[in-house]
């Protein structure tokens, strides 16, 4: 990529950044359970059958690790969280990499122009 290349990326990237929305960090599993409740179904001894699927959000942020459940009606909004956050991760590493490249560039620049 040349200079003009790295830097008309670089805006479309930012320009990108600013309509993401709401982001969270993180991964949702379902979660499926036995509890001790005697004679349940998910005791059966032949044929049991666990509860759930509970929803459950688990992330690690500023080196503190936590895990919360999350209801039905906000799956598909925490997906979506889940998804900007992770598109922001992307498109920080791809500026940070044309940033690397384009000081290579520069550099490189530098040196023929003496």
């Amino acid at each position: 990529m040349s200079i003009t290349q790295i830097h008309k990326r670089i805006r479309a990237i930012k320009a990108e950044l600013s309509e993401l929305g709401p982001l969270h960090p993180g991964t949702l599993t379902e979660q499926y359970n036995v509890c001790g409740t005697p004679g349940c179904r998910c005791k059966d001894p032949t044929k049991p059958e666990k509860h759930g699927p509970y929803h459950q959000l688990s992330f690690t942020w500023r080196g503190k690790s936590t895990s919360r459940f999350v209801r039905e009606p906000r799956i598909e909004l925490t997906q979506q969280k889940l998804a900007n956050y992770k598109r922001l991760r992307e498109l920080t590493n791809e500026w940070v990499g044309l940033e690397i490249a384009l000081e290579a560039l520069e550099r490189e620049a530098a040196k023929k122009a003496r």
